[in-house]
């Protein structure tokens, strides 16, 4: 009922209908039930902070415009809440301060509509901070019923599916996106604080590299030239590298390896890479340790904090596990005493480990680190002294020519971040370039290429440095306490809904 003389006509007992029903009516009634122009005095997040001192059963003469989405409606609309991205207000309407205009329109009202209302301030005597209505405008009429809110989304699918609506219903979604937003902003800072200089790097390549991974594949046509998403930013950040526009460049950045979905694995992945001249691998090392402790106090306000059952600390300095003294901990196999790769391949075998005929010494230890070591590492640890025959761009460890000054950070039995002291010896790096070209082609990789504007950078000489990767979105799981990476990206991969 609009007025005490005007009936409106009965609704359907469909909801969707219902809410189209009552849009025809508003567009009648009001017109534009979409106003472009629409402006709040502050959010209700500003709102609850400027009052938060103002005491129970107490009214100002402030007058305040807000705005929201109903997420309740009690007493046929007398109280509504609505909540913006700041939070809730409470809006009281009735006829002693709200205008017999105003109050048409609460019957057409429905959870989820978005309006926006002007009117005093004041606090309830149950302590509930309100505004008493003295004018309240449709902005955006939901044509759709809302999920009930303090259950959301139920369905784990939906929520990633209907990411809006698991968020609309969802304080916990709602705050995990918002630490997301915060963690890589707190990266961004960080960097620029050290003096890195941040750039941005092609995502269309024409040779794919700087990783192993199969590439998503598309074409250009204006060029007529096959392309591919980058699967890693290394050899474009190295050149700028080399071009002497800084010594410490990075680049927060998009890539995408056509490979698995997993709980920590998305076809689209956020990394944080970095390259800084006249450093090397112990120098990033320090570098990680205080990101991730200065990340750990945004978020927590502490570097300790609980990840699912257990509890961790990114206080530094990170314990350092070396990859073939660790296998021999737990395996008692040496694999520093092993001089050949059959030797390697024998012992693994020996031990009950299942590995291939034509793997390296390299690869045989790699491997049963990855079975019997990774596990182990929850506590945040970096793993160093990993072979050079799986690891084409790093330095020798002087003195042990099969190992290179390489780490990898671990946390919670996840790989976070992979560094370097960088190889620039451009002979040295052709050759293991093209004996890693080899290997790709011989796995069947024949779309595969040698990068060879790269390498003529590297001839034109690359400063010694420290190269880093870090794996955004598992930091962000590890950090906002997210067991599954589709958890914490807005709108992960899945399939197509009729499959």
């Amino acid at each position: 009922m609009t007025d005490n003389n005007t009936t409106e006509p009965a609704l359907s007992s469909d909801a969707t209908q219902v809410r189209a029903q009552k849009l025809a009516i508003l567009r009648e009634k009001i017109g534009d039930v979409y106003p472009a122009h629409f402006h709040r005095t502050m959010t209700n997040g500003e709102l609850a902070e400027k009052y938060k001192d103002l005491e129970s059963d107490v009214e100002t003469q402030d007058v305040v415009t807000v705005a929201g989405r109903v997420y309740s409606s009690r007493n046929s609309g007398m109280f509504m809440d609505i909540h913006d991205a700041g939070g809730k207000i409470q809006i009281f309407s009735h006829k002693d301060v709200t205008p017999q205009e105003a109050r048409d329109l609460l019957s057409l009202i429905d959870i989820g509509d978005i309006i926006g209302v002007t009117g005093t301030v004041r606090r309830t005597k149950r302590g509930e901070l309100s505004i008493n209505a003295q004018s309240i405008i449709m902005l955006t009429k939901s044509l759709l019923p809302m999920p009930e809110k303090w259950h959301g989304l139920s369905d784990v699918e939906l929520r990633y599916r209907k990411r809006h609506l698991d968020i609309m219903t969802n304080e916990e979604s709602k705050l995990r996106f918002q630490q997301r937003s915060k963690i890589v902003s707190g990266i961004r800072r960080f960097m620029e604080n050290d003096g890195f200089m941040e750039v941005e790097t092609p995502m269309l390549h024409s040779v794919y590299g700087g990783a192993t991974a199969e590439p998503f594949k598309t074409h250009h046509n204006t060029l007529k030239l096959d392309m591919y998403l980058r699967i890693a930013p290394e050899l474009f950040l190295k050149r700028t590298l080399v071009s002497g526009l800084t010594d410490k460049v990075f680049e927060i950045n998009r890539n995408f390896r056509n490979e698995g979905v997993s709980t920590r694995h998305n076809p689209e992945f956020t990394m944080m890479e970095c390259y800084w001249a006249y450093a090397d691998y112990e120098d990033i090392m320090d570098l990680v340790e205080r990101m991730f402790g200065q990340l750990a106090m945004a978020i927590h306000g502490s570097t300790e904090f609980k990840f699912q059952d257990k509890e961790l600390s990114f206080k530094g300095p990170f314990k350092r596990v070396s990859m073939p003294d660790s296998v021999k901990e737990a395996t008692g196999l040496d694999f520093r005493a092993m001089k050949t790769d059959e030797e390697a391949r024998a012992a693994a075998k020996g031990a009950g480990f299942a590995v291939e005929k034509d793997w390296t010494w390299g690869e045989c230890l790699a491997f049963i680190f990855e079975e019997k070591v990774e596990p182990t590492l929850i506590q945040p640890s970096h793993v160093i002294d990993f072979p050079k025959d799986i690891s084409p761009f790093a330095k020798e460890v002087p003195g042990e020519p099969r190992l290179v000054e390489r780490f990898e950070t671990y946390c919670n039995a996840w790989e976070l971040g992979n560094a370097f002291s960088e190889l620039n010896d451009p002979e040295e790096q052709r050759k293991r370039m093209v004996e890693q070209l080899e290997q790709a082609h011989a796995r069947g990789e024949k779309e595969k290429q040698l990068d060879d504007e790269f390498l003529d950078a590297i001839d034109q000489g690359m400063p010694p440095a420290g190269g880093l990767g870090i794996g955004v979105d598992r930091l962000v799981m590890l950090l906002t306490d997210s067991p599954s990476i589709r958890d914490i990206i807005l709108f992960p991969a899945r399939r197509n809904k009729q499959d």
